[in-house]
């Protein structure tokens, strides 16, 4: 008797990363109107699944945009940033309910990304102010919304990596 494993298919939500040259196409499938976000999301937190599902109920989909590995260490987030590579960040994220698109960019902003996509809503965390979300102007010429959505959870990425390095 042979000794095998039993062969599993890949989890659905991993349809769910979506490289940038295929977004457009992509985008056609989800419903409407369409959040979108963006961030690192290096080391998924409570601040973060909280946030995001406040997200989605700003619309009927939502679309992360993660940034590359890349523009993670431009951002000076510190030398051994990001933590989980792009693959492992975006099936994180594409596991969470709340998402129904993971994609990435490598530039220092999404705009590229807005401009493709045309999100109805387009949201970031309370540490940003309305004016100053990339893509803000764009999204509201077009009649759309943008929203700047405060913490509920005193957590952060930085504040995790501290604590485990014991620099607290």
């Amino acid at each position: 008797m042979q000794n095998s494993l039993p062969i599993y298919p890949m989890p659905e939500f991993e349809n769910k990363c979506c490289p940038p040259e295929l977004l457009a196409e992509r985008i056609q499938l989800l419903t409407r109107p369409l959040v979108f976000t963006n961030g690192c999301f290096d080391i998924l937190h409570r601040g973060h699944v909280t946030y995001l599902a406040q997200a989605r109920a700003l619309g009927l989909s939502l679309v992360v945009a993660l940034n590359t590995d890349e523009s993670v260490r431009r951002l000076g987030k510190g030398q051994d940033r990001p933590i989980n590579s792009l693959a492992h960040r975006a099936a994180v994220i594409a596991s969470l309910g709340a998402v129904d698109l993971v994609t990435w960019f490598d530039d220092d902003t999404p705009l590229n990304l807005i401009t493709v996509i045309q999100p109805e809503v387009l949201v970031k965390g309370g540490d940003w102010q309305v004016d100053q979300i990339v893509g803000s102007r764009e999204v509201l010429l077009r009649g759309g919304s943008v929203h700047s959505i405060p913490f509920l959870f005193n957590t952060s990425t930085t504040q995790t990596l501290k604590k485990i390095r014991g620099d607290e």
